[in-house]
């Protein structure tokens, strides 16, 4: 009698309604108890979920009451429907932890999402094959298809169970690293860039010693790791210098603070805030919605105007030319109220004009006001305070003059062959 005939015969038996009366308990019991703990937590919680029921504790608490009933069951009498019952609990439980670190760690990551579907539909098979008696077939059957690399012997068998032990070591290490991240860096670190590279670095020690883990799990001599660790080294010497540039510049960004998550920047001509910055590039976005991602090395190396280290205060100028028959004091007047009238434009410092230039088709002045968020754009103040001057001067009727050139006509070459011709015959 194979296990799925033998399970099929166990549910016919007169004990799986008492069963399935023992089991709605336990997942009752487990429900009542997530929901008094986790009423108060928020929606983000790797433990109790959005809904209680599809966080990770829930399938855990109801595993643990479910397995501890099915032993107490099967002294009796047999309990399939128990055991039926435990290994989708564990598919489930595996399915949550994963779906939840992830939607923690990477909330808007297509990829995250991917990984979480690939890892549902291999958990759910795992618990049919289980379920069926068909796993440990299987298990035996991968475990003989191996070769063997030098004295090892590796098997397909142990390629897989190293591959879950190391997708679940560092699943458990970003957990650790986001909950540290939350629960101690945001509140011990008011600056986000320092708490950024705090965050990164924090990450990326877990990742690496989780990683260190389940390679000495599944067996692999870390010793050989020092060999790989000189080839990298000599490959970052060389073909991966500009790249590991790239990667301490960030660093050396971040802890330096010359460069802030929210600072109004001008890199090689390109303005913006300063939106992100990652380990190898600075992300800056344009007033105009546009986004640079320059390279830390670059940001490093060459000249960089922050405009909100210091100030945040910008001097903008409006140029305007006028009639040679305007009075100097009355268009000074106008341009300072037009400035003025602007709720974006300081009012100390106070926008001052001044006749900057007699020039060839009138007087040039020049219309000197400060603003303190640049953030916001500076072309919408520059045409507000361009209007308020444009209606300004047509309601004190004061021209704008158009260019004028003046020119001079010379003879011809006909009309010097004729003043030629006439001087001769008289």
């Amino acid at each position: 009698m194979t296990e799925l005939d033998k399970l099929v015969h166990d549910l016919g038996q007169p004990g799986v309604p008492l069963q399935l009366g023992v089991l709605l308990g336990c997942l009752v019991l487990a429900f009542g108890v997530c929901w008094l703990i986790g009423r108060k937590h928020s929606h983000d919680s790797v433990w109790f979920g959005r809904h209680i029921v599809d966080g990770l504790l829930f399938p855990l608490l109801a595993l643990a009451l479910t397995y501890s009933a099915m032993l107490v069951l099967a002294r009796r009498q047999p309990a399939p429907l128990l055991k039926v019952a435990v290994p989708v609990l564990i598919s489930l439980a595996g399915i949550r932890f994963l779906a939840r670190v992830f939607r923690v760690v990477f909330p808007k990551s297509a990829a995250a999402r991917l990984v979480e579907t690939l890892f549902s539909w291999l958990a759910w098979l795992a618990a049919v094959l289980w379920i069926v008696g068909l796993l440990p077939e299987l298990m035996d059957q991968m475990d003989a298809i191996h070769f063997t690399l030098g004295k090892s012997r590796i098997s397909l068998l142990g390629i897989v169970q190293g591959l879950l032990s190391s997708c679940a070591v560092m699943v458990i290490a970003l957990w650790i690293s986001s909950t540290l991240e939350k629960r101690v860096l945001n509140h011990t670190m008011h600056d986000l860039s320092l708490r950024k590279v705090a965050a990164t670095a924090l990450r990326s020690l877990l990742l690496l010693v989780g990683l260190l883990f389940a390679l000495s799990a599944v067996g692999v001599d870390l010793t050989a790791l020092s060999v790989l660790g000189g080839a990298v080294g000599v490959g970052l010497g060389f073909g991966l210098q500009k790249l590991a540039s790239n990667y301490v510049s960030g660093f050396v960004i971040l802890f330096e603070r010359s460069l802030r998550i929210g600072d109004m920047v001008k890199v090689d001509n390109f303005e913006g805030v300063v939106t992100d910055i990652k380990t190898r590039y600075t992300l800056i976005r344009a007033p105009n919605g546009r986004e640079a991602i320059i390279p830390n090395e670059k940001v490093i190396t060459e000249r960089v105007e922050n405009l909100s280290l210091a100030d945040t205060r910008v001097l903008l100028t409006a140029d305007v030319t006028v009639g040679y028959d305007s009075e100097v004091g009355q268009v000074k007047a106008i341009l300072c109220s037009a400035a003025s009238a602007s709720q974006r434009v300081l009012k100390e410092p106070a926008p001052i004009a001044h006749l900057a230039k007699l020039g060839a088709d009138g007087l040039e002045f020049s219309l000197l006001f400060w603003i303190e968020d640049p953030a916001n754009g500076q072309l919408s103040v520059h045409s507000e305070v361009n209007q308020r001057i444009l209606e300004g001067l047509r309601a004190a009727s004061i021209e704008i003059p158009f260019p004028q050139r003046v020119v001079h006509l010379r003879n011809g070459p006909d009309e010097a062959a004729t003043a030629s011709a006439k001087a001769a015959t008289s």
